[in-house]
């Protein structure tokens, strides 16, 4: 049990773990982490990052993932109040970061609503880490303005997300748990006016062993999807600043991208030389 004079037994920290590989969780996650007491750990969190807790560390799994069962949000508030109160170092360990689709605005409210304290620990979200593996910039002076992170899922009242103003907007898109909806995503897209042509790049388990990319047009989301079998955890990042990765991995065997390395060596050497 932590000392009653501890001024953090009675602050929450809900902690972003990232993507996916446990490297690229940040210092100050870790450090949070070796000092919890109690640590509520979603689902998709690498259990390479668990081993930063301590060894009487308790961890309590509540598992959130699409198609699955998943632990009531209610009942992740209700534990976290109840072990915070008790003067446990409360750690709320969610993956990528916790304030872009991690149900944290409801978990804030909640701590607050009982006089708790919240810290918020950020981490790299997803759509930041299918950007790296495909070695594209989300942003772009000539082509995207800026970038909207989006849920794939439909509004709670069954509708679908406003696909029509997104496609007219000339941001890159990054659409989360999409693969399900993604149907309804293309159609959306492309009667809101986005070229057939435009640049689409589906990142499956981002940042993980089992990263997988898989480059295609707006036009051939769905069918693409279908026919590669690309499945969940997967980003889909959609706009004209995806154009050069998506033309680079459609080349046979990836072979411009080694090529890259190679012209690269040779500047690099000739440059020494000079």
């Amino acid at each position: 049990m932590p000392n009653p004079a501890d001024p953090s037994r009675f602050t929450v920290h809900l902690v972003g773990a990232g993507p996916g590989d446990p490297e690229l969780l940040t210092l100050k996650a870790a450090r949070v982490l070796q000092r919890a007491t109690v640590a509520l750990v979603d689902d998709l969190v690498n259990p390479g990052c668990l081993k930063h807790l301590a060894a009487d560390c308790r961890i309590v799994s509540v598992g959130k993932r699409g198609g699955c069962a998943s632990t009531p949000q209610d009942f992740i508030e209700r534990l976290m109040v109840y072990e915070a109160l008790r003067g446990e170092r409360v750690v709320r360990l969610k993956g990528g970061d916790p304030l872009v689709f991690g149900r944290a605005g409801e978990e804030i409210a909640a701590l607050h609503a009982v006089g708790l304290q919240v810290e918020v620990v950020p981490g790299i979200t997803a759509g930041v880490a299918a950007a790296a593996a495909a070695r594209t910039s989300l942003t772009h002076r000539h082509h995207a303005p800026g970038v909207a992170f989006i849920t794939g899922h439909r509004q709670p009242d069954g509708s679908p997300l406003r696909w029509a103003a997104l496609a007219k907007s000339g941001l890159t898109l990054a659409i989360y748990m999409g693969v399900a909806e993604a149907s309804s995503i293309e159609a959306g897209l492309l009667q809101g006016g986005l070229p057939p042509e435009t640049p689409a790049m589906l990142v499956q388990a981002a940042s993980c062993t089992e990263e997988r990319l898989v480059a295609t047009r707006l036009a051939d989301l769905c069918k693409t999807i279908q026919t590669k079998e690309v499945g969940s955890p997967c980003v889909m990042l959609i706009g004209e600043a995806l154009q050069e990765a998506v033309q680079l991995l459609h080349t046979p065997n990836n072979s411009s991208w080694s090529e890259d390395a190679v012209h690269a060596e040779e500047h690099v050497r000739q440059y020494v030389a000079a």
